[in-house]
């Protein structure tokens, strides 16, 4: 089995984890199994520029796109960057929900839709636009 947290407060990832290790505690006790928890990874969460965050969300307004905040976790090569230049992400659906997977797909629009505002961020960044 594998378990995976996302969230933006390392403190609270530790909670989660903690929690995680007294639950499987538990539930192993009761029923008599042994058990084994191993952490394969840990990416620490990444603030992102607060000027390049707004530049997304103002392209997402200017185009009429729905958007909203969310909390990668991920190690995306941007939390790489981050730590050398300002940096922000954007992200697009996927059919399905399904990313980072050989069946992952996307429609024409959504690729369109992220492009639209990686470019218009870019722009307004680079002080061509506003």
């Amino acid at each position: 089995m594998a378990c995976e947290f996302r969230h933006p407060i390392d403190a609270t990832l530790s909670e989660m984890d903690a929690a995680l290790h007294e639950g499987v505690k538990a539930i192993c006790g009761k029923i008599g199994l042994t058990y084994e928890l191993k952490q394969i990874f840990y990416y620490a969460p990444v603030a992102f520029n607060a000027e390049c965050v707004s530049a997304v969300r103002r392209a997402a307004d200017h185009f009429g796109y729905k958007r909203r905040d969310i909390v990668s976790g991920a190690g995306h090569d941007a939390c790489y960057m981050s730590l050398v230049t300002p940096t922000s992400m954007i992200f697009t659906p996927c059919v399905d929900g399904v990313s980072h997977n050989e069946s992952e797909d996307i429609k024409l629009e959504w690729s369109t839709a992220g492009a639209n505002v990686l470019l218009h961020a870019a722009l307004e960044k680079a002080e061509i636009v506003g």
